[in-house]
Formats: structure tokens, sequence, C-alpha cells
């Protein structure tokens, strides 16, 4: 029988956890500049950041 890997559960946890955070700071930082100006920086921040989505391999981690 397989054991768990518990330090991979626990660096996926982390990946998130700073993922969700800079989304956060992100999101703050663009309704700071919508009120000072219009709501057209939105847009430019996104080919920058991170995906969120497509590169998460927690589902493959846990098939035990």
């Amino acid at each position: 029988m397989a054991t768990p890997n518990y330090g991979y559960e626990k660096r996926q946890k982390e990946l998130a956890k700073k993922r969700k955070k800079e989304e956060k700071l992100r999101a703050k930082a663009e309704r700071k500049q919508g009120q000072g100006s219009g709501t057209d920086a939105a847009p430019q921040d996104l080919p920058a950041g991170e995906s969120p989505a497509p590169n998460d391999p927690s589902d493959p981690g846990s098939v035990g």
C-alpha cells in the first residue's frame, strides 16, 4: 500500500495560500487605482499576473 506524501500536500496548500494572497493584493491595488482614475486599469494586470487555474496540480497528488 502506498503511503501518503504529506510534504507534497503541504506544499500545494502553501502555494494555494500564496496565490490567493497575491490575488487579494492585486485586487486591492486595482480597487485603489479605480478610485483615483477609471476602471480601465483592471484588464492590464491579467496578462502580467499568474493564472490561478491552469497550473494547479492539486488533484493528481491526492490520488491514493
